[in-house]
């Protein structure tokens, strides 16, 4: 058995990160971005009110009262079509432009409109509620580089840049095939020794939340014949993913199923819950063979798959942990790393607390569905009591 760490580190070796293509800015957002996007207009395009009242020469209203005599009126898109005159106010709205004279805008709050003259109760100071032109951004100036995971805020960024199409990061096309006799999609009749498979279904959710393209290969029968036929549809594939059949019993066939053009790097990793793991080559195609048991197989693609996605989509392939405090004592570990199933809870003085669930049966699904995080424990760890520093891997997908 290797370490988890060694393995990870195989498994990271053996993937190469996938190209780019373009896609229109509305299709943008949860994608990685592949160059540059720089501004093709400014923003403000020119010098606009941040609130609504009136453009005016500070020098104008240099003393306070001051009356001065209504000249036209700016709104956003329609601006006022002439200079401001000495002793003139312009009414502008808000995002108007700032009329040619004007350096200044009073808030309607601070005057007083009769008729076509403008009382100001205020002296506004030169430049006051002006957004000048490029305030935001500047033509030309680069705003969001590549290998940036874009959100919402970013999409809208872009939009505003005035760029309908940007390059990113094509997503992964991970092939995803699961084995067993036993094996039934939820739905179907159930003979008394059948079950319900979960992890192909769970795996191509996982796929997906991390910006993959699932290709769902369905379930292989035990036998040569059943895996071969499936394993083909995975050609073309940036990654083929399987589930079950990776152990040493009579019925574990998908190592011979691949073939002898299967490149086997491990298939075995000191970690609890996982250790039948399995990674190599089929040709070009990195093989990631995840165990049959759910549970198993979840912690693996948290610890492997997700890493091995980042690292195609050329981003951060570091598992994300962080510090907390022990809720529960522990016995001491042994030679495989454990990541136990644990929910996540602030106490009053504000430490993050892992309480480890009681039970860490590996055949237990719904656990995990309710954690909050895995908490690590080292080979070999030493007995823990409540309060000692832990790390946890936060569970987001």
């Amino acid at each position: 058995m290797i370490s988890v760490e060694e393995a990870r580190a195989k498994v990271l070796a053996g993937i190469r990160p996938v190209g780019a293509e373009q896609v229109s800015v509305m299709q943008a957002g949860g994608r990685v971005l592949a160059e540059p996007v720089a501004a093709r207009v400014s923003h403000p395009p020119v010098d606009v009110s941040a609130m609504d009242g009136y453009a005016v020469r500070a020098a104008d209203v240099a003393t306070a009262p001051a009356k001065l005599a209504l000249q036209g009126e700016s709104a956003a898109g329609r601006p006022y079509d002439g200079t401001l005159r000495p002793g003139c106010t312009v009414r502008i709205f808000t995002g108007a432009q700032i009329p040619a004279g004007a350096d200044a805008v009073i808030m309607q709050e601070d005057a007083a409109r009769d008729g076509e003259a403008v009382e100001f109760r205020v002296v506004p100071r030169v430049g006051q509620h002006i957004r000048r032109a490029g305030l935001d951004f500047a033509a030309g100036q680069t705003l969001l580089e590549p290998g940036r995971l874009l959100t919402a805020r970013d999409v809208g960024l872009i939009a505003a840049t005035n760029v309908p199409w940007v390059l990113v990061k094509r997503r992964p096309r991970v092939a995803i095939l699961s084995t067993g006799d036993e094996i039934k999609m939820p739905g179907d009749p159930l003979a008394p020794a059948q079950i319900i498979g979960s992890n192909g279904l769970a795996l191509v959710a996982f796929v997906e939340a991390l910006g993959g393209e699932a290709i769902l290969l369905g379930t292989a029968l035990d036998t040569m014949v059943s895996l071969q036929a499936m394993l083909a549809g995975a050609r073309g594939a940036d990654l083929l993913l399987t589930s079950g059949g990776a152990s040493v019993g009579d019925y574990d066939l998908v190592k011979d199923a691949i073939g002898a053009g299967m490149a086997l790097d491990f298939y075995k990793v000191a970690m609890r819950p996982g250790k039948p793991l399995m990674f190599g080559r089929m040709g070009e195609m990195p093989v990631l063979g995840l165990p049959g048991n759910p549970v198993s197989a979840l912690v693996c693609a948290e610890m492997f798959l997700g890493p091995a996605m980042r690292r195609m989509l050329g981003l951060a392939a570091e598992v994300r942990t962080v510090s907390a405090v022990l809720g529960r004592d522990l016995p001491a570990n042994d030679l495989r790393q454990d990541h136990l199933r644990a929910s996540l809870a602030h106490d009053e003085a504000g430490r993050l607390i892992a309480m480890p669930f009681d039970t860490q049966d590996s055949a237990m699904l719904a656990s995990l569905a309710r954690a909050d995080a895995l908490l690590i424990r080292p080979p070999h760890a030493p007995a823990a009591t409540a309060g000692d520093p832990v790390r946890v891997i936060p569970l987001g997908v």
